[in-house]
């Protein structure tokens, strides 16, 4: 008797109830372009701030650290969510680097910062909405991000330099698109 309404109730759900939100997430700070492994650069980082300070898209500052002691304080990140790696010409980060700490790259093919991943319940293009900022945006393009069809856009891994542009603009919030680090 009972079954006919649980069909339709189990039926209609999914129209009634919002998308499962994605946990909060904690603060994602991403290497420079051409930084080491973690450990080595920690290390490695004379906490010169010459890479700041060359940035020209100011993306790029000193990481304050949790606690006294902290091995990664004073080393140069990027949080995406306040300003991303615009690829710029001759990647000037990492020729001022006078440790190694940012290996010197000639070529945005080789940044390998970390990869964009998107939570499609959270994109706009999910709900019919024509958003394309996280693409045209991307100083990449086509070979990083893109759409194959009116949902949410596809990022291609190995195209994609972890970079950060498409996080920045991304109107939503929580962020549908997120840099994860290299």
């Amino acid at each position: 008797m009972l079954k006919p309404v649980v069909e339709a109730i189990e039926e209609r759900l999914p129209q009634i109830l919002p998308p499962e939100e994605p946990p909060p997430r904690p603060r994602i700070v991403l290497r420079p372009p051409g930084a080491l492994d973690e450990g080595l650069f920690n290390d490695t980082c004379r906490r010169c701030g010459a890479c700041v300070a060359i940035c020209p898209a100011k993306a790029i500052f000193a990481f304050e650290g949790k606690h006294e002691g902290d091995r990664a304080r004073g080393t140069p990140v990027i949080d995406a969510d306040l300003a991303a790696c615009v690829i710029c010409d001759g990647l000037l980060c990492t020729t001022v680097c006078p440790s190694g700490a940012l290996r010197r790259l000639t070529h945005p093919s080789e940044i390998r910062m970390g990869t964009a991943e998107v939570y499609a319940p959270l994109c706009v293009r999910s709900d019919g909405e024509d958003c394309t900022e996280c693409v045209t945006k991307c100083p990449i393009g086509p070979t990083a991000i893109r759409f194959d069809h009116a949902g949410p856009p596809v990022v291609l891994p190995d195209g994609c330099t972890g970079c950060g542009v498409c996080q920045l603009y991304c109107p939503t919030s929580p962020k549908a698109i997120v840099v994860r680090p290299a």
